[in-house]
């Protein structure tokens, strides 16, 4: 399994924008082949940040999500209005139990 965490801070004034943009993402990205989930959260300790939680099946499915060009486009237009870089990060791993 492949997880991936991510997070964008959203310039003031841009949060409902944002926040709207990162909701349609993570619905359409559900529906993906491999997808066995894709989250988005606001922290609360900084109402600007969104975080993102995913997991997918392979490396193969995730390849595929960064390939549509509907996930291009999110990322580019949240880049617009965020304060720094979208944070990303990507790990491979394996259920312990349950």
């Amino acid at each position: 399994m492949i997880i991936v965490t991510g997070s964008i801070v959203a310039q003031d004034g841009k949060l409902e924008e944002t926040l709207a943009l990162s909701l349609a993402h993570v619905r359409r990205s559900r529906a993906e082949s491999g997808c066995i989930s894709h989250a988005v959260h606001q922290d609360a300790e900084n109402a600007s940040r969104l975080v993102f939680i995913e997991e997918w099946k392979d490396q193969a499915a995730l390849a595929a999500h960064f390939a549509v060009a509907a996930s291009r486009s999110f990322v580019k237009a949240v880049t617009a209005l965020s304060i720094e870089a979208p944070k990303m990060s990507i790990f491979e791993a394996s259920k312990l139990q349950g």
